[in-house]
């Protein structure tokens, strides 16, 4: 059964799965789905097309599923969907997508500080840490195992998976996957050394992500040169190959 506070607001047609706490002041609008063991402290407000998985433990004042801040809404039915067990401290935003038929993403077992802003369209990996006052513009894309310090990251901005962005940033490209970036403006500084470690990245890896990030941003090489002498010089493995891919497709241009 789920515990409900008297206080807590919930529309009938809302569904709350099993072993869900809702505390006191809660707003659950009518399209939302909560899974099973979710626990809501008090004063949080979920609405709008909304979606979560199971176990997530969203603190007092955090808004969820809101209707997009972007100008260009027009209507339409717009989703936010979130998987299972993710933190949301106190006073965290997610929107709702912009256009009609399109989804905020958030995935799993993320943890998010509090303040941190997470705009329409977002897609948010898993195993994410956003540290406090960490901002995501609109259509920004974070991959699995980055962390994000307070930062703030331009709309259609892509963030690497197990990359680390230092405090008070200014990201206005793409953070390569792997690395460290840090700055206003940013510029990547070294590998994420600490960072891949942690996920129990080879040490054959490391070294070869090491001289991929000295060609691509200590030699003053143009990016497809760079590119270039990575494929040629250094082992194939699915870091180098994972790297190379996401340099190759950046539309917004990497971080140098």
């Amino acid at each position: 059964m789920a515990m409900i506070h008297p206080t807590a607001v919930i529309h009938p047609k809302a569904i709350i799965g099993d072993a869900c706490h809702i505390g006191p002041y809660c707003v659950i609008g009518e399209h939302v789905v909560l899974g099973k063991g979710c626990k809501l402290h008090s004063h949080v407000v979920i609405d709008g097309h909304t979606k979560l998985g199971d176990e997530n433990e969203i603190f007092p004042f955090a808004s969820i599923g809101l209707k997009t801040q972007d100008l260009k809404w027009k209507g339409g039915v717009t989703r936010t969907e979130i998987g299972d067990r993710n933190t949301f401290r106190e006073y965290v935003t997610i929107h709702s997508a912009t256009g009609d038929g399109e989804v905020t993403t958030v995935g799993s077992y993320n943890h998010v500080l509090a303040y941190c802003h997470l705009a329409h369209n977002v897609t948010l990996g898993s195993h994410i840490i956003m540290s406090n006052c960490a901002t995501l513009a609109g259509h920004v894309t974070v991959e699995d195992h980055a962390v994000i310090s307070i930062a703030a990251v331009h709309q259609f901005c892509r963030v690497g998976k197990m990359s680390m962005i230092g405090g008070y940033s200014k990201i206005s490209q793409d953070v390569p996957p792997f690395m460290l970036v840090d700055g206003n403006p940013a510029s990547t500084r070294t590998i994420n050394k600490i960072g891949l470690e942690r996920n129990g990245v080879s040490e054959e890896a490391q070294t070869a992500l090491r001289q991929a990030y000295k060609f691509l941003f200590r030699e003053g090489l143009t990016i497809t040169n760079a590119v270039a002498k990575i494929e040629a010089e250094l082992p194939l493995l699915p870091e180098i190959q994972y790297l190379v891919n996401f340099v190759k497709t950046s539309e917004r241009g990497i971080s140098k």
